[in-house]
């Protein structure tokens, strides 16, 4: 089972973004892994990192006249080593006081490059909301100081947006494959990976990019031929007309239905358009079941009592 955490249920709207809060964060996250890895389930992890990454930018930003600013790819690789850093002393910790640490080898963070392509139209299109929630007034000014391109997210705020390009392969799965068969209870693709182009003779060099983490999971759970995709989230399940009054959660639906209301224009590119996109690729390139739900129902959700639940026809 491949299990995706958001970078949003790590750092919420409306909190600070403390070290509190992202460990009170991790550990509701890291209950939901060691329920499953008691009942006998083989987990991957993979997690996204808008907010943070957003963040990293920010520092450097605001530190740009003593210290050189760095890469998009680079702000990437640094969220893998910090969320991962959370994650793995989370499960860790809880497999110990559940007395259950003998049953796996342990918990590892790869740092984990993913193919995209130099001709993807995503460079000319940013979509991917980084970084923290400003009002209209302050995204403006910000956009004009900075030459940022921001964007009203569903989610309330406006937000920076960059490219996300798609994501083509994972670089380190056999790697990855390796570590699970052993045992591991393994984070890879972080933040969607870190965003790279290969050359024709085969070498790699990062781009201004933040690849979106659930396109990027799927491409990691049909890779390590995962039966199950779990994408939790700060929302609890997909919704029609998300936001209005008449809004409808879908709870269980074919990926027939939800393709039909994908190409509809139901699903936002910034939020959970990639989502609903991810889960369809994955029960198209052979996946048993996927599902959509929030961090706080997260067991819920991956035995199929919560959140919206996806199936093949």
């Amino acid at each position: 089972m491949l299990i995706a955490l958001g970078g949003n249920a790590f750092q919420t709207k409306g909190e600070e973004g403390t070290p509190e809060n992202y460990w009170k964060n991790a550990y509701q996250a890291a209950e939901t892994i060691v329920k499953i890895v008691k009942e006998g389930y083989r987990v991957a992890i993979t997690h996204g990192n808008g907010p943070q990454v957003g963040v990293i930018a920010e520092w450097m930003e605001k530190s740009k006249d003593k210290i050189p600013p760095l890469t998009l790819d680079i702000a990437g690789a640094m969220t893998q080593g910090w969320l991962g850093y959370l994650i793995m002393q989370s499960i860790n910790n809880l497999l110990i006081k559940e007395g259950i640490k003998d049953s796996v080898r342990g918990v590892i963070a790869v740092v984990n490059q993913v193919i995209v392509s130099k001709d993807d139209p995503a460079w000319q299109n940013p979509t991917k909301y980084v970084g923290t929630w400003y009002t209209e007034e302050e995204a403006k000014r910000i956009a004009k100081e900075k030459g940022w391109i921001m964007k009203p997210d569903p989610r309330g705020g406006w937000r920076r947006v960059v490219p996300s390009p798609d994501p083509k392969r994972n670089n380190e799965v056999e790697a990855i494959k390796a570590l699970i068969r052993e045992g591991w209870i393994v984070v890879a693709s972080g933040g969607g990976g870190i965003p790279v182009i290969e050359s024709e003779d085969g070498t790699l060099r990062g781009v201004e990019a933040v690849i979106d983490k659930d396109l990027a999971g799927e491409v990691l759970a049909t890779q390590i031929e995962a039966g199950k995709f779990v994408i939790l989230t700060d929302v609890d399940g997909v919704y029609l007309n998300y936001g209005t009054s008449s809004a409808k959660k879908l709870v269980k639906v074919t990926v027939s239905e939800i393709e039909k209301y994908y190409k509809e224009g139901h699903f936002k590119p910034g939020s959970m358009g990639p989502k609903v996109l991810a889960t369809i690729r994955f029960i198209k390139h052979g996946g048993l079941q996927a599902a959509i739900g929030h961090l706080r129902e997260g067991y819920e959700v991956v035995k199929g009592n919560a959140g919206t639940q996806i199936f093949p026809d």
